[in-house]
């Protein structure tokens, strides 16, 4: 049992950044196993004797074994990042627990016994006493579990890096457009041996797999990047210098959040470079959370943006963390999708309906893989991007308790009860200056009679007021729609996430899910 006095002195930032160096540890690995490669087909190139054809053989065993420990340096990083954050949630019980105490009359021990406070009697102290006590043995408790968890899986690691060599499974392998469940079901069927062989031989079909958890599917994009990497710079040719710049500046920012020995860690569940380039990343474990976000952008994404869309993510996440602290909250940046990128691509509501069956097995895949009781899930749509999340629901159907859409252009419904879930759970939030709100209808049919095409940035100039109909259906922010609204200041149509922004903290609110959401205004 772990007893309070280490509770209280642990340093949850400790393991992650243990983890952090299991994980470069990897990072180095793959660059000595590259070198190995390098040097064997320079031997075969200059020594053709058999001593040479011997020395290629051993050169290849080595590379074969330092490329099939490298799930293992990565799995590490990630338990050790997820003991730190059960960790973590532990010592914010057990801060929560303390501070209430002093508020209720109650002395705290440093063994974490508590007593009534004979200096300031009040009637209730007592039960008070009890009930702290109570919250103090939980958050002890869960540290307990973390400890012991951690310790088997990390024991079952180590065993598995030396007995269980990859061994390759049967031929039959699910479609990537699969049904979540089933591909759930084959995953369990596989061996141990067999799901390390897939992650290391079949990456980039493992990391795209929805029903596959989080954790292989984290480990198999990791194996790839370097190979995104050198496709992206393979395209930088003239011409479109520019463009892969812009996708190569993307790519660091994710590796940057990736590689972080300190925050959430991050976990890679998709990664393509090709066209304008599609990434999932998540802040936190899906698998393992109470609370699962997922944010899916609108116009102009791409993976240059990335850097700035994941910066919305984690201030999400942060504030998650800070509004409930007690809870483990996953915030998913789910970019895999064509993204409109002008305004006048942005006036065509294909693009959302191409979307939608991704979007459909992804939420359905987070319910498939996740441990224990299913999590809050909520799905978070800004200005195109709320389209493709109201296209989805009302076409496919989505796995979510919440429905979320800020700086909205219309969600291809007239209500929120055409969404599939409960109309008290469909939140809406379109801050005053936000041009988006001028997209209306009456508007397309008097520029289209000036031959201009309708666009956000033309609108004001023929609408002094916002409209309740917009390009896309009912104004999801409007009370005829039926869903509930919150506040946010005026940062115009991007600044949802600006640190203080009330929206911000309605997001993180409504991603909390039960008595969190009372306080959203």
């Amino acid at each position: 049992m772990v007893t309070y006095r280490q509770l209280w002195a642990a340093d949850p930032a400790a393991w992650r950044r243990a983890g952090a160096a299991w994980q470069r540890a990897g990072e180095l690995v793959g660059r000595r196993g590259a070198e190995v490669s390098d040097t064997a087909a320079a031997l075969r190139s200059h020594w053709s004797s058999p001593a040479g054809r011997a020395a290629d053989t051993v050169l290849g065993r080595v590379r074969v074994r330092l490329h099939a420990g490298r799930p293992a340096l990565v799995e590490a990083d990630q338990i050790l990042a997820e003991h730190a954050s059960r960790v973590a949630q532990a010592k914010a019980m057990l801060d929560v627990a303390v501070t209430s105490a002093a508020a209720l009359g109650v002395l705290v021990d440093r063994d974490g016994r508590t007593f009534p406070d004979p200096s300031a009697p009040r009637p209730d102290q007592a039960a008070a006493a009890h009930r702290i006590r109570a919250e103090i043995t939980a958050a002890l408790g869960l540290a307990a579990a973390a400890d012991r968890e951690t310790t088997r899986r990390l024991g079952d690691l180590a065993a598995a890096a030396v007995a269980d060599w990859p061994v390759e499974p049967p031929p039959s392998r699910p479609s990537p457009h699969a049904d979540p469940g089933t591909v759930r079901g084959w995953w369990a069927g596989l061996t141990e041996a067999q799901r390390r062989w897939l992650v290391l031989h079949e990456p980039a079909l493992i990391g795209r797999l929805d029903g596959v958890p989080v954790a292989a599917r984290d480990q198999a994009n990791r194996l790839l990047l370097a190979h995104h990497r050198a496709a992206l710079g393979h395209h930088r040719q003239p011409g479109r210098g520019r463009r892969a710049d812009g996708a190569l500046a993307g790519l660091h920012a994710i590796e940057a959040q990736l590689t972080a020995d300190a925050g959430p860690r991050a976990y890679l569940l998709g990664l393509d470079p090709a066209g304008d380039g599609r990434v999932i990343v998540a802040i936190g474990n899906p698998d393992r959370a109470d609370n699962v976000l997922t944010y899916v952008p609108g116009m102009t994404s791409d993976l240059a943006s990335a850097g700035g869309e994941l910066t919305r993510v984690l201030r999400v996440a942060r504030r998650c963390a800070e509004l409930g602290p007690t809870e483990q909250t996953a915030a998913v940046l789910w970019l895999d999708y064509d993204a409109p990128d002008f305004v006048h691509e942005a006036f065509r509501a294909s693009y959302a309906h191409d979307a939608g069956p991704a979007l459909h097995r992804f939420q359905e895949g987070l319910r498939a893989t996740h441990d224990g009781p299913p999590a809050h899930q909520t799905v978070l749509g800004h200005s195109y991007g709320s389209l493709v999340v109201g296209a989805t629901a009302r076409e496919h159907g989505l796995a979510a308790d919440s429905l979320v859409f800020v700086g909205s252009p219309g969600v291809g419904v007239d209500h929120a009860d055409e969404l599939g879930v409960a109309p008290g759970q469909v939140w809406s939030s379109t801050a005053r200056n936000d041009i988006i709100q001028y997209a209306a209808p009456s508007l397309d049919q008097a520029l289209e009679r000036l031959g201009l095409g309708v666009t956000p940035l033309l609108a004001p100039l023929f609408a002094l007021r916002s409209h309740d109909e917009l390009w896309f259906g009912q104004n999801p922010s409007h009370p005829g729609f039926g869903g509930r609204v919150f506040h946010s200041d005026p940062h115009g149509h991007t600044g949802y996430w600006e640190p203080g922004n009330a929206a911000l903290d309605g997001m993180a609110r409504i991603a909390l899910g039960g008595d969190h959401q009372r306080a959203v205004r």
